[in-house]
Parts: structure tokens; C-alpha cells; sequence
């Protein structure tokens, strides 16, 4: 929860929905937001973090905006033209269409012929314009091949966590699959719990803590990975209730890394689970199917159903 994990994505359980918790700032960076907390007194960086907004808006805006500057150029550069009559030959005299239709040809370098630079004022912008249809088609050309080359995870997180017995002892347990047809190699997966706490002096703080987990690392990563943490005398977690949950505001953020053999190039996705978001005394549904012909197959229409 990039891989955009959002980086990952979710389905809506069969049963009831659980009520969601207040998304505080960590739990909802986790799940692929910007968080809720007011940032005072920190400096925009402005046009020095361009390319970093052009690599993170949506895809559809980054188009958008590619477009609505390359429009609103070539409006400058018509505007341009007009200022110096006689700049375009053959051009209707004070015509705004000429003059852009003609600037988007010279932008593009196509040169279609009927309309040309007619004094020396049409070929000095002419050149300033090509100068910069060239360098605007090379910055725009990056950043879309980085954006489609860049390597994402498709990971698809459990919808709830659940907390029940296993092995007779309590289980934090969560699930996360790949929704892609190829394997991630070198999976690995960390869980922490933050939660509010007070020191001796009285200051109140956030504190994360780190949850032991069964098997935290995978060779291969191809279909489904149930995560479980122990909830022993040495855990976090352990002699937690719901109410006292509630009343440490905690929030539970895993973060899974791994090498996509496809682009042979890390991968990372991450999530997270407020209180609201936990079922108690419950274990997840079996995805797991046998056919007749003996072969297995993985049921992810139940991968959020639990059982109690």
C-alpha cells in the first residue's frame, strides 16, 4: 500500500463490511494517501520538485497537463507572430487560426509549406519555437517512459485483520496475494504497531513497535501469503482488548518488498488496519480448492471472508 502498493488493491468482502476507524495520517499514507496532518512552517520547493509532482499525480492528470501546455505554448507563440505583422507569409492578415495552425507546424517541425516565415522577425521566433518543441518533446517523452517503465506491485491486502486462536495461542493473522501471473522473489514483509504512549515525565508521543512474525521473508511470492504474528507475553499486542486498542489509537502498517522477476527490479507495496479494521475470536475462510482431476486452484472470491 506501490508498489501505486496504491500501491495495492481490495475487494469488498461477501459478509458485512467492518466500520472503519478514523484514517489518522499513518494508516492512510499506508493505504496510499497523503495523510491528514497539517504540515506548518515547511517550505514548498515549488518548481525545484516538478518532476517529482509529474511523476506522482495520476496518470490521466500528468496527460492533461502535458497537453494544456503544449496548447497554451503554441497560443504564446501565435500571439508571437502577431505582434510583427508580415511574420508569416501567405498567412491572413491578423488571423489568430493562421497563426497558430502555423506554430503548431513549426513546432512539430512538419512544414507543411503553405504557410512559412515571411521576414526575419517570423524566422527568429520560428527558431526559438522549434528550439523549444524539441526540448519540450524530450522532457515530456521521459517522463512518460518513466512512469511506464517504472515497476509497480499488484499486491491485494485482506480487507480485515483477525485475532484468534491458533495453535491454541492468540494470532494476529493477515492476508496478501499477487494479483499478477508471475512470481516476486525474496518477499519480505514487515509489521509494526503505533500507538500512543506516555512517558514518565507526562509528554505524550506515537511510538512504533515492531511485531515478531512467524515467517517474515518468502523465496518465491506467487499466489497467497497469510501473515501471522504471535501474540505471546512478549508481544505489543499482548493482553490487548479491543477497548484498549481504541484507547491507544493503534494503528497496524506492514510494508512487503520484493524483486518482480518480470522486470527483474524491486517492487514494494504497504497497508494498514485501524481497530475498527480487527476481528477478534475469528479466523479466515480457506481459498484453497481441489478439483476432481486432482489439481489445486487458489478461490480468491473468499480471500476477505472470515469465519467465526
Amino acid at each position: 500500500m506501490a508498489a501505486r502498493a496504491h500501491d495495492s488493491d481490495r475487494r469488498r468482502p461477501s459478509g458485512a463490511r467492518p466500520k472503519r476507524s478514523r484514517r489518522v495520517s499513518a494508516l492512510s499514507m499506508a493505504r496510499g494517501g497523503a495523510g491528514d496532518v497539517e504540515r506548518i512552517g515547511l517550505k514548498s520547493t515549488g518548481w525545484r520538485d516538478s518532476y517529482h509532482f509529474l511523476m506522482t499525480i495520476p496518470m490521466p492528470g500528468l496527460l492533461g497537463a502535458l497537453i494544456s501546455v503544449y496548447l497554451l505554448a503554441n497560443a504564446g507563440f501565435a500571439l508571437l507572430y502577431l505582434i510583427f505583422p508580415g511574420s508569416i507569409a501567405n498567412a491572413r492578415p491578423g488571423s489568430f487560426a493562421d497563426a497558430y495552425f502555423f506554430s503548431v507546424q513549426t513546432m512539430a517541425t512538419i512544414g507543411y509549406g503553405a504557410l512559412l516565415p515571411g521576414d526575419l522577425a517570423g524566422n527568429l521566433i520560428a527558431t526559438g519555437e522549434t528550439v523549444f518543441g524539441m526540448l519540450a518533446v524530450a522532457l515530456s517523452a521521459g517522463i512518460v517512459f518513466a512512469r511506464v517503465s517504472r515497476p509497480t506491485a499488484r499486491m491485494m491486502f485482506s480487507e480485515v485483520a483477525v485475532i484468534g486462536p491458533r495453535n491454541g495461542v492468540p494470532t494476529l493473522m493477515f492476508r496478501v496475494a499477487n494479483r499478477r501471473r508471475n512470481q516476486i522473489v525474496e518477499a519480505q514483509i514487515s509489521v509494526a504497531v503505533l500507538r500512543r504512549e506516555r512517558t514518565a515525565e507526562g509528554e505524550e508521543l506515537r511510538r512504533f513497535h515492531d511485531l515478531k512474525l512467524e515467517r517474515n521473508r518468502t523465496p518465491i511470492f506467487a499466489l497467497s501469503w497469510t501473515v501471522l504474528h504471535v501474540i505471546d507475553q512478549e508481544s505489543p499486542l499482548a493482553g490487548a482488548t479491543r477497548e484498549t486498542l481504541l484507547a491507544d489509537d493503534v494503528e497496524i502498517l506492514c510494508s512487503i518488498t520484493g524483486i518482480d522477476e518480470t522486470f527483474a527490479q524491486p517492487v514494494h507495496a504497504r497497508f494498514g488496519y485501524g481497530v475498527g479494521d480487527i476481528r477478534w475470536n475469528t479466523r479466515f475462510a480457506d481459498i484453497m480448492r481441489r478439483h476432481d482431476d486432482g489439481t489445486r486452484a487458489v478461490d480468491y472470491t473468499h480471500f476477505h471472508d472470515t469465519i467465526d
